[in-house]
This record gives C-alpha cells, structure tokens and sequence, in this order.
C-alpha cells in the first residue's frame, strides 16, 4: 500500500492529500528515510512523522484498505 493511502486509512493524518503534502516536504520517515508518498509500505516498517515541533513515531502491524475509526488503531503501535 502507498504510504500517503496508509496514513489516511490509519487515521496517522486525516487527509491523503495533507498526508502527499507531508511527505513531499521531508516531513516522513519510513525505516530512517526521507520517504516519498508512493512508497510501499509493509508489516515492520517504522514511520516516523514531524508535525512541527512534536514527532510521532509508529511500527506498521498490518495494511488494510479500509477501516473503521475503532480499528484503525489496529494497524501500527506507537513507539
């Protein structure tokens, strides 16, 4: 799956356009890399996100298409 696809499903940022945005500006790491929104994102990837002055940082755990709100906290733990 697309990384921009995967942080929308997730619920990581809310829109996939602002999720394209983001990684276009070097705002998403992927494994330690700056990472470009069509990158293949798979389980064990560690996707880190700078918004601004506060860092998130996550494990993928599983790729789904869609998802609802409840389990979109299913497809990556927070490190």
């Amino acid at each position: 799956m697309r990384l921009d696809k995967f942080l929308k499903v997730s619920r990581l940022i809310k829109r996939r356009t602002v999720a394209n945005e983001a990684c276009d500006n070097g705002r998403v790491l992927v494994n330690g890399k700056v990472a470009k929104a069509s990158l293949n994102v798979k389980a064990g990837d560690i996707i880190e996100i700078l918004f601004g002055t506060k860092t998130v940082k996550v494990r993928v755990l599983d790729i789904a298409q869609t998802t609802k709100k409840e389990e979109a906290q299913n497809l990556f733990e927070y490190l």
